[in-house]
């Protein structure tokens, strides 16, 4: 069983800056797909990035030009920076991942991953 453990989560202010990180139990130099999501208290989940095994990235609309997913295969572990912060960008937030072979690596496909995290919290004030 692999487990994702996301740590790094916290309260700033607007325009402050955040680095999440995400320990995987498996080594993802292979990894097909994994990726960032949010869910902010009575709202959906949203995926916000995602990477593949090529280190290809994308982004939600909403975070593109503040946030950027990398992937540290030595230390197995994901990471998440975000600058600037606003307080819309509040949320708990997971991260997931699959090591089966995946058509399309998306942060819009939440069915494609077969492992997550227990999440973090982010709070950001204005």
């Amino acid at each position: 069983q692999v487990r994702l453990v996301e740590s790094g989560g916290g309260s700033v202010q607007a325009v402050g800056s955040l680095r999440l990180s995400c320990a995987a139990s498996r080594y993802t130099g292979n990894v097909a797909c994994m990726a960032w999501f949010r869910q902010a208290p009575g709202k959906e989940r949203e995926g916000v990035a995602s990477i593949d095994i090529f280190e290809d990235t994308t982004y939600a609309d909403s975070v593109k030009g503040r946030f950027t997913i990398s992937l540290d295969n030595a230390k197995n572990t994901l990471y998440l920076q975000m600058n600037p912060l606003k307080p819309e960008d509040t949320a708990r937030y997971y991260c997931a991942a699959v090591w089966d072979r995946v058509a399309t690596c998306s942060y819009r496909y939440a069915f494609t991953y077969g492992y997550w995290g227990q999440g973090t919290q982010v709070t950001v004030s204005s």
